[in-house]
């Protein structure tokens, strides 16, 4: 009990305002009590992850705690939340689309009547060929999702001049989404740190919170995470611009940069305020945004637009991925109090609410995963 004293009183002395109050709210709540306070399950991180994995554990009666500082430059804060049902030059079909994206309407659905917002929307991506051959390309590989516009959109404020094609998509605002699950979960917004959590024989103990579990839900931290670390991550960075333009639409733009309109951006015009983006790259140095991205988005920008554009913001982020491009979720198969569901990707989006709800079946009813995405394949793979 002196230790754990101890560490209270060192955080709170490493604190100011709003944190150190919290901590001294904790501590006088161990103090008064004299029992930890007791959870199912302990998330680290609240990304697009951390965030469907709460909503289903949720739904399922369980009590959840979350660790998330909200860095504004993480992966899911910074994206545009697009859902596009092809993949590739070959313009094929995403990997269990017709399932998942059926389960993930639902589910956005269900939590915006919930949470009371409006986050999801169906939306056209406007596919702008740079070539001949990609627009042979696409007439020659039809989908249930995709299809040949009647007559051509946008001929003024566009340079097409191969056309466009039309695939059905959508767009999650995450803007909203994150912000209004975290306000009806318990969130304690500060840094997890992993020494101090202490492995039982029947769960974890962190602080004063002991439960079953703890979840790492942390996206492209997960590379330092002492049980999962020798995993392969690919973590990518990607840039992305926030641009004001002259004219309004609700399609998703797309050629080598993509235009997603802004719907829940405060105290500007939706109709006129687009995410741009985004750059992909393997090398980096760090977070932020770089001159180079900027000048190499501008330019991508000048040769799609008839119009002129200003520059509103510019933003950063690193991408977490595995080598497979699937998520990763499960328990540690040699420590099963502690587990992970990471890696969406891309298409997190799309992927995310399938993958969690997945997850929760697998915890609370012992459901196998779908061996896609279970980690099992990778610690496998490390025999």
């Amino acid at each position: 009990m002196l230790f754990k004293l101890r560490g209270f009183f060192v955080r709170i002395r490493d604190m100011n305002g709003v944190a150190a109050r919290q901590q001294a709210w904790r501590l006088k709540y161990y103090l008064c009590t004299g029992f930890m306070r007791t959870y199912d399950y302990i998330l680290v991180g609240q990304g697009i992850a951390g965030t469907m994995l709460g909503w289903f554990l949720q739904q399922a009666g369980q009590q959840v705690v979350v660790y998330d500082d909200a860095r504004p430059h993480s992966a899911s804060r910074t994206a545009a939340g697009i859902i596009n049902p092809v993949s590739g030059r070959k313009f094929e079909v995403a990997w269990r689309y017709d399932s998942i994206y059926p389960f993930a309407e639902q589910t956005y659905r269900a939590m915006e009547a919930a949470l009371q917002i409006s986050c999801f929307r169906e939306r056209d991506i406007w596919n702008v060929w740079p070539s001949a051959q990609m627009r042979d390309a696409f007439a020659a590989c039809p989908t249930p999702y995709s299809h040949q516009p009647p007559e051509l959109r946008y001929k003024e404020e566009l340079q097409q001049p191969f056309g466009a094609g039309i695939v059905k998509g959508a767009n999650v605002q995450l803007g909203s989404l994150l912000p209004a699950w975290r306000k009806t979960a318990e969130v304690r917004a500060e840094r997890f740190d992993a020494g101090k959590l202490a492995l039982k024989e029947n769960g974890v103990e962190y602080e004063d919170v002991q439960a079953k579990a703890v979840i790492f839900c942390e996206g492209v931290e997960s590379p330092l995470n002492p049980w999962f670390g020798k995993l392969k991550f690919l973590p990518n960075k990607g840039e992305a611009l926030i641009i004001q333009l002259p004219f309004p639409t609700t399609d998703i733009i797309k050629k080598s940069v993509t235009l997603v309109p802004l719907d829940d951006a405060p105290g500007m015009p939706a109709e006129a305020l687009y995410w741009a983006g985004a750059t992909f790259s393997w090398d980096y140095t760090d977070a932020l945004p770089t001159a180079a991205a900027r000048e190499s988005l501008e330019n991508q920008l000048k040769q799609l637009l008839n119009t002129g554009f200003e520059v509103k913001d510019h933003i950063a982020a690193v991408r977490p991925s595995g080598p497979d491009r699937r998520p990763m979720a499960g328990l540690h198969p040699r420590i099963p109090q502690v587990g992970i569901f990471n890696g969406m990707g891309s298409k997190g989006c799309s992927l995310a609410p399938w993958a969690a709800k997945a997850f929760v079946d697998n915890l609370l009813e012992n459901t196998p995963l779908p061996p896609e995405i279970d980690i099992k394949r990778y610690f496998n793979a490390l025999r």
